[in-house]
């Protein structure tokens, strides 16, 4: 098997100090704003089993349908949880740089 030919690629960026941490917190809040997204999605999804959405089956949903709901709300939320942890010393990070 041969050795990949990789072209030699040189682009040029030129950003500054001030644009570096300006990229830096957009991209904490954009990510910031999906986990927002995710939470609500699950707040929803809690929402449509229990039937206060309008748009929630007529039927009422059995308790062990409740408590998978549960068991996979509260497993996104930790998964969620411990984005937001990484955000926050991600976040550290930046102030510490720009002091």
């Amino acid at each position: 098997m041969s050795q990949a030919n990789i072209p030699n690629i040189t682009p040029e960026i030129s950003i500054n100090r001030d644009d570096v941490i300006n990229l830096l917190l957009a991209s904490i809040a954009l990510e910031e704003l999906g986990l927002a997204h995710i939470i609500n999605a699950e707040g929803e999804k809690i929402q449509y089993v229990l039937g206060t959405l309008a748009t929630s089956p007529e039927g009422i949903a059995s308790l062990d349908d409740l408590i998978s709901i549960n068991e996979s709300v509260q497993c996104t939320l930790e998964t969620v949880l411990k984005k937001e942890l990484l955000l926050q010393t991600k976040l550290k990070n930046v102030m510490d740089i720009i002091e």
